[in-house]
């Protein structure tokens, strides 16, 4: 059996009107860090100008970190959780995902190896960024094998890139982890970005002073409800042209999006 060394690992969660969503994550999310040393993770939620109750929902959750972020957009809350992070290492979550099982011990055991790795090796570049797909528990077997095809094509694409064409990385938002100096060297999250392209945007840059590793070993739980709303082959078709476009041209295509979100059920 392997011994996981453990480092400070924080968790920034940027949540906007996720009053449905959060505690599921959260839930998650503290499953598996309850069980490691104290003071080896945070988790942070950013509170990105809610109207719901989004915010009282993190503060209930003792220990949680709540940041409070007026400037809606999800390059603004990663960048507020990142600056009031302390981890060595930044594991960027949505509010709508949930870790699958062995999510952190897989993420510490790679860098930690990554790390050994790089100590004997002069001439090999550190681990800065690690990611991997998105399972949506929310979709048909059928639809699920659809989203796996894409994956495929988009890694396709993603190994061209980086090993022939030598230009940007993948990152899959809301399932990557960040080491703290790398993000810190690369001067953070593009805020310029307001949704499509800023985890694209992040892996291209972050190329540039390290080793950005996608893996489908690291499988985060979606929501699928953007795909549901939108189509799937609109969000395929989308999130293909912002990926090539912020890779060649270092910015999005597409500069606005639509606000999807779970209606909440009252009780009259």
């Amino acid at each position: 059996m392997t011994t996981i060394k453990c480092m400070r690992l924080s968790f920034v969660v940027p949540a906007y009107n996720e009053e449905a969503y959060l505690p599921a994550c959260l839930d998650s999310i503290l499953e598996q860090t309850r069980s490691l040393p104290a003071g080896s993770t945070e988790i942070i939620v950013v509170n990105n100008a809610s109207t719901d109750r989004t915010r009282e929902v993190a503060l209930s959750y003792p220990g949680v970190i709540l940041v409070d972020e007026h400037r809606k957009g999800l390059p603004f809350a990663r960048q507020a959780g990142f600056a009031a992070s302390s981890g060595t290492l930044v594991a960027h979550v949505d509010s709508d995902s949930r870790l699958t099982p062995g999510w952190v011990a897989q993420v510490l055991a790679t860098f930690d190896e990554a790390a050994a790795k790089l100590n004997h090796a002069t001439n090999k570049r550190p681990l800065v960024a690690l990611s991997g797909p998105v399972l949506y528990y929310d979709l048909t077997p059928r639809q699920r094998l659809l989203v796996h095809v894409f994956y495929l094509t988009a890694w396709t694409t993603y190994a061209i890139n980086r090993y022939i064409l030598r230009v940007g990385s993948m990152v899959q938002g809301g399932n990557f982890v960040t080491s703290r100096d790398a993000l810190a060297q690369i001067g953070g999250f593009n805020t310029d970005i307001t949704f499509y392209g800023e985890d694209t945007d992040i892996a291209r840059r972050l190329n540039a002073v390290g080793e950005v590793r996608f893996t489908f070993d690291l499988k985060m739980f979606s929501s699928a409800r953007r795909l549901k709303n939108e189509g799937m082959l609109t969000m395929a078709a989308r999130y293909s042209i912002n990926y090539l476009w912020t890779t060649f041209f270092k910015r999005p295509f597409t500069n606005t999006h639509i606000d999807i979100r779970e209606e909440i059920q009252t009780e009259s």
